[in-house]
């Protein structure tokens, strides 16, 4: 696997903004009822499966200032988060007509649980509790992120 200086630029951009947008909302990026803005952002690994790996990055640089931090924060979501960008890659692959959708969903199916998992042996939130929150507000930035792109798409073939 071979990375060419604009995948490196990509990759380090995608990263740096995922964190940024977790920073400037960091209210709301943390705690029991979370909702991150930059999970706008997932969507895009359809297009490009080592923005996964750059999302599992940014995800532990947004997650140094977690008021939590701890493996759960620097770890266990960064492996989460890197693996729902695969299997969405994967799964977008399949339906390309919608494929950020796609990717957008499975990320969501994926992380959410993930999150309140942890949420769960942090703060003691039974399971079933923080699941539709989270899984809600995971499905909302990813369809919004989706569109995002797709409109992005129709002007600028951006992963190339």
């Amino acid at each position: 696997m071979r990375n060419s200086s604009k995948d490196i630029a990509q990759m380090a951009f995608f990263a740096s903004l995922y964190a940024v947008l977790v920073w400037l909302f960091q209210p709301i990026s943390f705690y029991e009822l979370q909702f991150r803005v930059a999970d706008i952002l997932p969507p895009a690994i359809a297009k490009k499966w080592k923005l996964a790996i750059a999302y599992a990055v940014g995800c532990v640089v947004a997650n140094i200032i977690s008021p939590f931090v701890s493996i759960w924060e620097l770890i266990f979501m960064p492996f989460m988060s890197f693996v729902a960008g695969i299997l969405g890659y994967w799964a977008a692959k399949l339906y390309s007509k919608a494929d950020y959708y796609i990717c957008g969903v499975v990320h969501a199916v994926v992380v959410a649980p993930a999150v309140s998992y942890m949420l769960e042996q942090i703060f003691f939130i039974p399971l079933l509790v923080s699941l539709p929150m989270i899984f809600t507000s995971e499905l909302v930035t990813g369809i919004l992120g989706a569109m995002i792109f797709k409109l992005i798409e129709r002007r600028y073939v951006w992963w190339e």
